[in-house]
């Protein structure tokens, strides 16, 4: 399995500018486009149903060619979906760190 860097994913109470909502999670995304190093800000509604550790603890997201057996033998934080077309992602739990799994088609 082959595996790179993606981005770093940083919880956030600021508004940005560039923001966009994703309402099945009822959050909002911002920075990734325009930033030369991965970094993604997030940030939450007081309700959103994501686990509390990826609400309140940054993740590092790497770029997987086998979504499952990236997350096999892991603590699953959030099942494998599809947040939009093209990609699927998965997040498990790694001594204690949030740890994000992306599969592009």
């Amino acid at each position: 399995m082959s595996m790179k860097y993606h981005h770093i994913g940083i919880p956030t109470d600021a508004e940005r500018l560039d923001e966009q909502y994703l309402e099945e999670y009822k959050m909002y995304v911002s920075g990734f486009e325009t930033s030369p190093f991965g970094v993604e800000w997030m940030r939450f509604e007081p309700d959103s149903p994501l686990p509390e550790i990826v609400k309140t603890v940054p993740h590092v997201a790497f770029e997987v060619d086998d979504l499952e057996a990236a997350i096999a033998g892991y603590e699953i934080l959030i099942e494998p979906n599809s947040p939009s077309e093209g990609v699927r992602v998965a997040f498990i739990l790694h001594d204690g760190a949030p740890i994000e799994f992306l599969e592009f088609e």
